[in-house]
């Protein structure tokens, strides 16, 4: 089950604990994380807020992200309801998220990727959206670097900065180009951002992703004057 469906059947009050493995609790303690799933739904909630008016196109991108099962939509739903009122206290859910995942950045470059989908769902993604965004990014602990890379596989770029893509500099070494291209790209293949927790609904948006890495990669390589046999 993935991580988003497993959090929002917790936090309908269906009977489920997970297995703590960080480092604030001992590896098979069993702890209680409806306040983590209350968390999450915060976030997606007010930043379909964020740009004042919360459209049917952002609740249904939220449903999607979400993914409850129909025991627990209606619970989910009032959840949703109650935090899409404001975006006032966004931040203290995204501190508690940041504190749950605090080592797997993995985990939280996929809760950012559901919000991106959120605010995209209207067919724009609007200033406030931005700041609201960039603002949880900067709680997740990401980079300048890292949430431009992030926001450019959901948004797209310029097809002249291959680099940020790939999450590295132009200074990078010919040599090290092949392992910075395996790196990202084994983080972000879509079966094991699917494996990491996202709904298999997200699978098209996992696959753009890929995609947009693989151009990429293929576009220093040309403009280097490599072919992919000779990067080693």
């Amino acid at each position: 089950m993935g991580i988003w469906r497993r959090f929002t059947e917790i936090a309908a009050g269906a009977a489920g604990f997970f297995v703590e493995s960080d480092d604030e609790q001992q590896p098979g303690r069993r702890v209680d994380n409806a306040g983590y799933a209350t968390a999450l739904i915060a976030l997606g909630a007010k930043l379909a807020k964020a740009d004042g008016l919360v459209t049917a196109e952002e609740i249904t991108a939220f449903r999607e992200v979400f993914s409850a099962p129909p025991s627990a939509q209606n619970d989910v739903a009032r959840l949703f309801n109650l935090f899409r009122q404001t975006t006032l206290g966004f931040e203290s859910y995204a501190k508690r998220v940041a504190r749950r995942f605090r080592c797997c950045p993995a985990i939280l470059e996929d809760i950012l990727d559901g919000l991106f989908h959120i605010a995209r769902a209207d067919g724009r993604v609007t200033d406030d959206e931005e700041v609201f965004l960039k603002q949880v990014s900067d709680i997740f602990g990401f980079s300048d670097r890292e949430y431009r890379r992030i926001r450019a596989s959901r948004l797209g770029r310029e097809p002249d900065d291959p680099y940020l893509i790939l999450g590295i500099d132009e200074s990078i070494r010919d040599c090290d180009i092949k392992k910075a291209y395996r790196r990202m790209a084994s983080a972000n293949h879509p079966d094991r951002i699917i494996a990491r927790g996202l709904p298999a609904e997200m699978q098209g948006l996992a696959s753009r992703k890929m995609a947009m890495i693989n151009l990429a990669y293929e576009k220093i390589l040309t403009e280097r004057g490599l072919a992919r046999d000779t990067v080693h």
